[in-house]
């Protein structure tokens, strides 16, 4: 006889969960790879724009953990997707707005495909259900 294991209400479907997980870390491993790169601009950077240059790629190590952190608990992380989505969003629209400066077309393809990748890990691991797991807690 088999005891049939239940999943929280509204959890999502195991697969659903490891597509989304997994592109949470694809994100994050995008992120170490951005942060690489970004140690080859700051050392290269002119002596005038070394803070800027590591203030950038020292971000790209939060992003990393941010999106690890989602991975592994993306229904008990309320308030990281909308940290995530918020900073990635104001991204794109800033890029939008300055077009005409030479990376701004690279950011743009870059921040909106990772708005994109981390929307579609939010429906399917259900990151919403971290505010119920949240409220629920006892004060």
């Amino acid at each position: 006889m088999t005891t049939a294991v239940h999943a929280r209400p509204g959890a999502p479907a195991r697969t659903a969960d490891r597509i989304g997980r997994g592109l949470l870390l694809l994100a994050a491993v995008s992120s170490v790879a951005a942060f690489v790169g970004g140690l080859a601009t700051m050392a290269a950077a002119p002596p005038d724009r070394p803070v800027v240059e590591g203030w950038r790629t020292f971000g790209f190590l939060v992003f990393t953990g941010l999106w690890v952190l989602l991975a592994l608990r993306p229904r008990t992380s309320p308030g990281l997707w909308e940290l995530v989505f918020l900073h990635k969003i104001a991204m794109v629209v800033l890029t939008l707005a300055v077009l005409d400066v030479p990376e701004a077309a690279t950011a743009l393809v870059v921040d909106a495909t990772l708005v994109v990748v981390t929307a579609i890990a939010y429906v399917l691991t259900r990151g919403w259900l971290s505010w119920t797991v949240w409220r629920d807690t006892p004060a």
